[in-house]
């Protein structure tokens, strides 16, 4: 499956799920991936690798149904952006 194919199958899981009940708010779907993201790294710090593997998948379950609902095409982006990523210096300019 094409990561475009992932993002509009998890939005519509997500809908069909009941996760867009209310009034669509980018900031809450963007801070419910970044709570997928704490629990990979709290699964991370107990050692519970199994965990660890489901967590970051839920983080892109995430992020492939706010890209899903926004109709960003993800595999364009992603593209466009690894090429201009080439092309910056080491480590951006900066000492970190």
């Amino acid at each position: 499956m094409k990561l475009n194919e992932y993002c509009k199958e998890c939005h519509e899981t997500a809908k069909e799920k009941g996760f867009w009940f209310k009034s669509q708010n980018i900031g809450e779907k963007l801070m419910l991936i970044v709570t997928e993201v704490s629990e990979a790294c709290e699964a991370d710090r107990k050692d519970d690798k199994e965990n660890f593997k489901e967590e970051i998948a839920d983080v892109f379950i995430r992020l492939f149904d706010l890209c899903g609902y926004l109709e960003i095409d993800i595999e364009k982006e992603i593209n466009a952006k690894m090429i201009y990523n080439k092309g910056r210096e080491k480590l951006h300019g900066k000492r970190y």
